[in-house]
């Protein structure tokens, strides 16, 4: 098994090929999302990948999967940890070990009549351990270039319009 540090040097030949590589402009995304009748479970297909959300059985669930507000704790995890491993391949930045951890806070009672709760998650915090000989300096220079271009943590950050359409089936 390779460690962290030799990743990132591989990590850092991909990065530096693709900025070679001809632009080929916006990548569509697409998620494909079927509740299912007998449990209302979400089954969530992303490209050739399906993913589990369920409710808890207080809410009728059977906890099959995390809630889609925990799904997103976990996509903006998912993010900020790519972005570190890019950024700390970019700028040349050893690393031993990366873990990152994200809290939000999500209240039910949002859903209900009247009342000033969010309908959305909200305190979006995250915190990442590093294990590396690289500077203070070094490291919050990281950081900064992370917080810069982290596509998720910049989608919550300055939220983007969203259409939507009903179709009858």
């Amino acid at each position: 098994m390779t460690t962290l540090r030799e990743y990132l040097s591989q990590k850092r030949a991909a990065l530096l090929a693709r900025r070679e590589a001809p632009a080929a402009g916006p990548v569509p995304l697409r998620a494909h999302v079927t509740a299912e009748g007998r449990s209302g479970i979400r089954r969530i297909r992303i490209r050739d990948f399906q993913l589990l959300s369920d409710s808890g059985p207080d809410f009728a669930g059977y906890d099959l999967g995390p809630t889609s507000p925990e799904l997103q704790t976990g996509v903006l995890g998912s993010c900020v940890t790519h972005i570190f491993l890019i950024k700390a391949a970019e700028l040349n930045v050893p690393l031993d070990s990366l873990e990152v951890d994200v809290h939000a806070e999500y209240d039910p009672r949002a859903q209900g009549p009247g009342g000033d709760v969010p309908v959305h998650p909200y305190g979006f915090r995250y915190e990442v351990r590093i294990s590396s000989p690289a500077s203070d300096e070094e490291l919050k220079t990281l950081q900064g270039e992370v917080e810069r271009v982290c596509p998720i943590l910049n989608l919550i950050r300055n939220p983007q319009p969203v259409t939507g359409t009903l179709v009858r089936a």
